[in-house]
């Protein structure tokens, strides 16, 4: 009998477990989704000055969503995601014009990317 209940114990945790882990996932691969298609806008808007697809509003919604789901992956990750936010809006309106400023935003992108997969790696 002890050996049935710790069994199904152990196997309820895995499953569980198993869960949180492709919900971790499943939100780190939206998020390196939307930080490649963020990057992108903000390639468009500055080396290319084109502002249909380096349009700001479409960039506030990727930024929006990635800090959304950033929640769902660790404290890190969110805390790296919301300095995106906070960079993003202290100095969207200087993209289009200041490499300086596209290459802290580029440089906040990755801090994110690298703190995901450093997440997915250490998953169990």
């Amino acid at each position: 009998m002890v050996v049935a209940v710790v069994g199904f114990s152990y196997n309820a945790w895995r499953m569980e477990l198993t869960e949180d882990n492709n919900n971790i996932r499943t939100a780190s691969f939206e998020v390196l989704n939307e930080l490649s298609e963020l990057e992108q806008i903000i390639y468009a808007a500055h080396y290319d000055k084109d502002m249909s697809q380096g349009n700001p509003r479409k960039a506030w919604v990727k930024v929006g969503l990635i800090v959304d789901l950033s929640g769902l992956i660790s404290p890190q990750v969110e805390k790296n995601a919301t300095q995106l936010k906070s960079l993003w809006s202290t100095s969207w309106q200087l993209v289009k014009d200041d490499e300086s400023v596209t290459q802290k935003l580029v440089e906040q992108i990755d801090k994110v990317r690298l703190s995901i997969k450093s997440d997915l790696k250490n998953l169990q």
